[in-house]
């Protein structure tokens, strides 16, 4: 897996830091809903080399800064990655403590699991920092109770995921694919798009066809043409602006398949190359210059 430069708050001495990779709905299918409201999905879940940053170094208590150019309006107290802290010491009876840092890179609300991905980070960094590692079956069971898209951010690897989040499918062979990531500047709570989600539970499951070896861009771009991530047409019913992304995105030269990933608001276009997906980058920044944009890649399994 591609290691990004090390944050300058992991430098300090007996620091340790992890990358919070953005987590990419590639696809995401709503194949049902239990009786408790959750609905079931099957979604098809890479990561980007771009996402935000945590560091943490010894400590008598958890503690959390924030810095970053997101930083903004994020509680250090009321955290998921405080939150994660706090259930892994439990679950682990750890007394020490952590004093983390959180670098903030990734929009908030935006689709791309940054609060999940922070809350997996800080998971994985804590058992390396206290030199104590939970069974796998713990680990999932702790990482479901912090949110669905936890597990999958945990592995922080290719996968086929199913049901609200605990069924994993790893996949390998997975191609690098360059991507532009774009977010209009607007968000609206997850729980609000499903609420708006037309699912009628008297019509047969909608299932993305089961995922083959991706040995290439071409079989998943393939691959990809078959499904769809449903939860776009609620997303732009209330936020109008998700259909204007994907419209410029889709007429952007070279781009292969533009799409909304997860409930939004960032939606994402795939090209062939790094080149094409910075030039992209370019001319859709300068046409909207309050948009968050970035050219990176997908990373392989």
């Amino acid at each position: 897996m591609p290691r990004p430069n090390k944050p300058a708050a992991a430098t300090a001495a007996a620091a340790r830091y992890e990358p919070a990779h953005a987590k990419i709905n590639l696809s995401l299918h709503v194949t049902g809903k239990r009786a408790d409201g959750f609905h079931l999905l099957e979604s098809l879940v890479a990561f980007a080399e771009f996402g935000d940053f945590l560091s943490a170094r010894p400590a008598r208590r958890i503690s959390l800064e924030i810095s970053g150019p997101f930083a903004g309006g994020l509680s250090s107290t009321d955290n998921l990655v405080t939150r994660a802290a706090r259930a892994l010491a439990q679950v682990l009876g750890e007394t020490r403590g952590a004093a983390l840092h959180l670098e903030k890179n990734l929009p908030p609300a935006s689709g791309m699991g940054g609060g999940s991905a922070d809350a997996a980070a800080t998971l994985r960094l804590l058992q390396k920092l206290w030199g104590k590692t939970l069974p796998v079956d713990e680990r999932l069971d702790l990482a479901l109770q912090l949110g669905a898209d936890v597990p999958v951010c945990v592995a922080q690897s290719p996968a086929f995921m199913r049901g609200i989040g605990e069924d994993l499918e790893l996949l390998a062979p997975f191609p690098a694919l360059p991507i532009v990531l774009v977010n209009p500047g607007v968000h609206v709570a997850t729980p609000d798009i499903f609420r708006a989600l037309d699912y009628d539970p008297t019509n047969a499951p909608r299932p993305a066809p089961e995922p083959p070896a991706f040995t290439s861009p071409a079989d998943m771009l393939n691959w990809l043409s078959q499904t769809r991530n449903e939860l776009t047409a609620p997303a732009i019913r209330l936020l109008p602006e998700i259909g204007h992304v994907l419209e410029i995105l889709t007429a952007t030269k070279h781009c292969n398949l533009a799409r909304m990933s997860g409930s939004g608001a960032t939606c994402f276009g795939l090209f062939p190359n790094e080149k094409t997906a910075r030039a992209a980058t370019r001319t859709i920044q300068k046409a909207n210059p309050s948009w968050w944009v970035r050219a990176t890649k997908i990373f392989p399994a």
